[in-house]
């Protein structure tokens, strides 16, 4: 098994692809200057408590509250209140927690009016991700992830992946860590800590023990509704919670990019550091690869798999659901029963593949080819739990119903990935005609008039799509010659082959869109 993670800069923002031999089966989006990402803290007001639900609406800043359940308080938030509290007043620090009190757990079944109360400040960390018209879902039971490590505050329990099944190893890294962890904090070990020495697991809980102090000094000046600590971006997240020695390659379009992740690979696993590297290829990074065919064959109403074979996926507010069809595929000399299990199986493989890659979360229903065996729906059951072992999302899978159904459920913590590979027409509306070359070349030049002569900017770039890039450049005596002559400015036109015909942005040196 070979892993190889692509990375795209774009103007706006980074496209992260991670391939399994050779085969997309995760992408990531991530916004230049996003906020609200799981794993971020706030400083939340308290906007309205809601005894009804036993929840809180939380104002972080985000156009809609946020929200705040009883059950995502935890279990030391009065602790938590207290550092607060002091904090801000002054009177303590809390860089570390050596000499705290700590403050009486909360009841379970208890009352959150019992617990916090309007305007009360509280820091909290975002769980969920804003998704449709929903604000980001909160948690004020505050932990700092690690790459070997989770650290979490006014707790001394420590707690081992399920995933590392060898007794000895789990009493090991048991006792280790109660010899090293900060007092008054609790340890979660994660499974890349199987087989690790004291000096990588030490120098990890260091990391996380410093950014707790930053996070109690950054505490006492943040105003209300502000970010208070952030999660590392998105690409070293993955970075953190996936990099093995299963990885081959890392290869990167951005210098800059390239040397952030050298550095952060130099410090987290210093002999892969060599993996990373930079691509200086003519091509764009993702055509070069072949990703860009495969996103576009992968996120369709119909995916196309193994002999023939292929599902239909739609999605809907409340669900998604997944029909397996045997299409073409050739009929062998296999009873009807055998070829409907072989179809399933290989529809099991495509299916957590899909799921991964893009990221569907809630309720998920499939609806596989009939089968009337018990043995047979036994073994769909198995081998789907088993192509979904490595999801790293949370997930629960239930046998096949009587109806022949299969439901998961599958934890979502940020908007689901969509690649739109199906759209009318933005110019014509569906209607076949689009603007002519020359109008729309026109429409250029007068936005790149206003922008540079009324705006005065310098040093622009234009993308565009393949076709009218090379409807511009084309020839010694080219419109963009023409453009220098005319302004004394040397207009830089990149290609973009996901923009429609008719779709072009201006962008300045800092890569932000210029509007006008």
């Amino acid at each position: 098994m070979v892993k190889e993670l692509l990375i795209n800069s774009t103007p706006t923002g980074v496209t992260i692809a991670l391939l399994k031999d050779k085969q997309l089966i995760e992408l990531h989006q991530e916004q230049r200057n996003k906020n609200y990402a799981v794993g971020d803290i706030y400083l939340g007001r308290i906007k309205k408590i809601m005894p009804g639900l036993n929840a809180a609406f939380v104002d972080v800043g985000y156009e809609k509250d946020a929200f705040l359940h009883y059950l995502d308080l935890g279990p030391q938030v009065r602790s938590l209140l207290k550092v607060t509290k002091d904090v801000r007043n002054g009177n303590q620090t809390y860089q570390d927690l050596q000499g705290f009190k700590a403050e009486e757990d909360i009841n379970k079944s208890g009352k959150i009016s019992e617990v916090l109360s309007k305007n009360q400040l509280i820091p909290v960390q975002i769980a969920k991700e804003p998704i449709s018209t929903k604000g980001p879902r909160l948690s004020s039971d505050i932990s700092l992830a690690g790459r070997f490590v989770v650290l979490v505050p006014f707790s001394d329990t420590v707690s081992i992946s399920k995933k590392i099944k060898s007794s000895a190893e789990r009493m090991r890294l048991k006792k280790l860590i109660e010899s090293i962890k900060p007092k008054n904090f609790g340890v979660i070990i994660r499974t890349v800590s199987e087989g690790k020495g004291v000096a990588e697991l030490h120098a990890d809980l260091s990391e996380l023990a410093s950014k707790w102090e930053e996070f109690t000094r950054r505490l006492k000046s943040t105003e209300p509704t502000r970010k208070v600590l952030g999660e590392i971006d998105r690409t070293s997240s993955i970075l953190r919670d996936i990099l093995n020695p299963d990885f081959q390659n890392i290869i990167v379009d951005d210098q800059g990019i390239y040397e952030e992740i050298r550095s952060y690979i130099h410090n987290i696993a210093p002999d892969q550091e060599k993996i990373v590297k930079l691509h200086k290829g003519r091509d764009v990074l993702f055509e070069h690869y072949g990703i860009e065919k495969q996103i576009k064959s992968s996120f369709g109403r119909t995916v196309n798999f193994h002999g023939g074979a292929y599902l239909i996926i739609e999605s809907t507010e409340a669900m998604h659901v997944i029909d397996v069809n045997s299409g073409n595929r050739n009929a062998s000399e296999d009873t009807q029963e055998e070829n409907a299990l072989l179809v399933n199986i290989e529809a099991a493989k495509e299916i957590a593949r899909q799921l991964r890659l893009r990221d569907l979360g809630g309720i998920i229903v499939i609806d596989f080819i009939d089968m009337h065996k018990p043995a047979n729906r036994k073994a769909l059951y198995d081998a789907l739990r088993r192509e979904m072992s490595e999801d790293r999302a949370k997930h629960t899978i239930l046998p096949p119903s009587k109806f022949g159904l299969v439901q998961i459920t599958r934890q979502r913590v940020r908007p689901e990935m969509n690649i739109v590979t199906v759209e009318k027409c933005p110019t014509c509306n569906g209607t076949g005609e689009v603007k002519a070359t020359i109008t729309l070349i026109d429409d250029v030049q007068n936005n790149l008039q206003y922008i540079l002569e009324e705006q005065n900017e310098d040093k622009i770039t234009l993308c565009v799509h393949p076709y009218i890039a090379a409807f511009l450049t084309k020839g010694w005596y080219s419109i963009r010659m023409k453009w220098f002559f005319k302004y004394r400015k040397w207009v830089k036109i990149k290609a973009v082959t996901s923009y429609t015909l008719t779709e072009y942005h201006f962008f300045n040196p800092s890569e932000e869109e210029i509007s006008f």
